[in-house]
């Protein structure tokens, strides 16, 4: 009997959005697809390792990575702790929906193998049965043969008016269907009598081609974004590993998304169906249901407290926030420590407003969290005056901050776990536990960490402004120019 031969399949890891109807807990600083949602490992992780290793006929090359300058450390960082090793990184300039960051992608493979066979997937989607998600992709391979782009459907357990639907052609089977046509998210009652008719599926999102086939739709459904979108890789550059696409021709791109750019316009769709558990963790009332809720529908966190409570998620995102309810019905509260969200169940689609409503505002808590990432490690803030500010800095083994100065600050370093090496103008010294050093104003100094585990300090700024603009930077390893994050 004759070896059927192994395809390889290239991950495509979308990763640029910003959650915001998971707030408080998902903010632009770091969105849900980094953060510990659900298990041990965050939403991006988890993406990864569904999309890695080798299964009967297939195996999954190193994925490529689309995503926003701001997250590029975070994804290194975080494919490293799993062990994937990633193949390219492409920054996106701006971010402009699904459409163009797909493409970019595509192109990028074509570069080397036009029948290289992708696999595109957001990063922020909870599937508990890796080995049958694996199982529908391998049964949409036969379908790429003839040209066709598969997606794949989930198949509905319930009248859900937070998802567009996918029509079948034929009705529901394990291997690839003609898809009839895309429905946008729709009603209440709409949305029941298309589960009841039986061949509508759920709009998952995730996509399986060639990436000639790919490239032949956007030529004949959005010429123009493609011969934008190939310019801004032609003319791309790569800084650290990362390949960072043109940000004047990524500037004329069309924010759109795929389904609406090519997907709904071409007519070699195929669709999988796929029963084995999947959400887009689109909203706190999915966490809910991701949740598994006990026998009165409650699901709480480590450090929440339901007493008397009945279909309602309480969770803490702090160790030092203990969050209690008490007669509670149909509620979602989450708290962190800046931040708490009350809101009634059936409202969770409309959290992204109250983030309108603070940003309006101008609050921090829209869109930036207490504890601020960066590719050393990270920091956040303790107290706070109109002189002075203390803040937590955790530096990762081996990792070093930038050699820089400040005009408005002077900073007392104070370190409580681990050994710092520290340069403060021409002097180079190591700072032990319980050890203390001065930074005048002015001061041209680097922080690093020597060791093998971790090196935590608090640190106590004095002055008149302590803005993360306030930074002069003369050199750093990661590349990031001036300003807050570079």
């Amino acid at each position: 009997m004759a070896v059927e031969p192994l395809q390889q399949i290239t991950p495509i890891l979308l990763c640029g959005g910003s959650g915001t109807r998971l707030w408080p807990l998902s903010r632009k600083s770091y969105p849900k697809q980094f953060a510990l949602m659900v298990g041990g490992v965050s939403l991006f992780q988890a993406s990864a390792q569904r999309l890695s290793g080798q299964e009967a006929t297939t195996a999954f090359a190193r994925p490529v990575v689309v995503t926003g300058s701001d997250y590029r450390f975070v994804v290194t960082e975080q494919l490293a702790r799993v062990g994937i090793d990633p193949g390219p990184i492409l920054i996106e300039p701006a971010a402009r929906n699904t459409a163009p960051a797909v493409l970019a992608a595509a192109l990028h493979l074509a570069q080397s193998d036009p029948e290289a066979v992708a696999l595109v997937a957001p990063s922020d989607h909870e599937i508990p049965n890796p080995q049958a998600f694996r199982a529908a992709v391998r049964r949409g391979l036969p379908a790429l043969r003839t040209g066709q782009i598969v997606t794949f459907g989930i198949t509905p357990d319930r009248a859900e008016i937070g998802y567009g639907y996918l029509e079948l052609a034929a009705e529901s089977q394990s291997e690839a269907v003609p898809l009839s046509r895309f429905v946008e998210k729709p009603d209440a009652v709409r949305a029941a009598e298309m589960v009841a008719q039986g061949n509508f599926l759920w709009n998952a999102g995730i996509f399986l081609f060639r990436v000639r086939d790919l490239i032949t739709a956007y030529e004949k459904f959005a010429p123009e974004m493609l011969q934008k979108v190939r310019k801004a890789l032609e003319l791309g550059r790569n800084d650290l590993g990362f390949l960072r696409l043109d940000p004047e021709a990524w500037d004329g791109v069309q924010d759109v998304s795929i389904d609406y750019a090519v997907m709904e316009k071409a007519t070699n769709l195929s669709v999988v169906p796929f029963s084995e558990g999947w959400s887009d963790l689109g909203g706190w009332d999915a966490v809910w249901r991701q949740g598994t809720p006990d026998a009165a529908g409650v699901v709480t966190s480590s450090h929440a407290t339901a007493i008397d409570c009945r279909d309602t998620l309480l969770r803490s995102e702090s160790e030092a926030v203990e969050l209690v309810g008490i007669g509670l019905t149909d509620i979602i509260a989450i708290a962190t420590p800046d931040a708490v969200l009350v809101a009634s169940a059936n409202r969770a689609q409309d959290v992204k407003q109250a983030v309108a409503v603070l940003k309006a505002r101008r609050a921090r808590q829209a869109e930036t969290l207490p504890r601020d990432y960066r590719p050393w490690g990270w920091y956040e803030s303790l107290a706070n005056g109109d002189r002075f500010q203390v803040k937590r800095i955790h530096v990762n083994p081996g990792a070093a901050l930038s050699l820089q100065s400040h005009m408005h600050r002077s900073e007392h370093w104070i370190v409580v776990e681990g050994t710092a090496r520290v340069t403060i103008d021409e002097r180079e010294l190591l700072v032990y536990e319980n050890q203390s050093v001065y930074i005048p104003i002015g001061s041209v100094h680097r922080l690093q960490n020597p060791g093998k585990l971790p090196m935590v300090l608090i640190e106590v700024q004095t002055g008149s402004y302590f803005g993360e603009d306030d930074i002069t930077r003369y050199d750093d390893v990661y590349a990031r120019g001036q300003g807050a994050k570079g």
